[in-house]
């Protein structure tokens, strides 16, 4: 029996962005590797990719991912 469904049909109002076809799509149409979402609005699934350039910004520029560590030379 598997865990999870494959749902081939949508549920109205659900918009994901297409990360191989480069467009916003109304349910799951492409496979869930190849897209974001899903989004309450055609708007929001359209910002999808200027969305997830501005959080990939934030976190290069995070000083917790930046932290200075002890160096790992091999000697403890």
């Amino acid at each position: 029996m598997a865990l999870f469904k494959k749902r081939t049909v949508g549920k109205p109002g659900e918009w994901y962005y297409c990360l191989v076809h480069h467009k916003v799509e109304e349910g799951p149409d492409c496979p869930a590797k190849d897209r974001f979402g899903p989004y309450t609005s055609r708007e929001e699934a359209e910002h999808a990719m200027q969305n997830a350039q501005e959080r990939n910004l934030e976190w290069e520029n995070d000083p917790k991912w930046h932290d200075k560590s002890a160096p790992t030379d091999g000697a403890d």
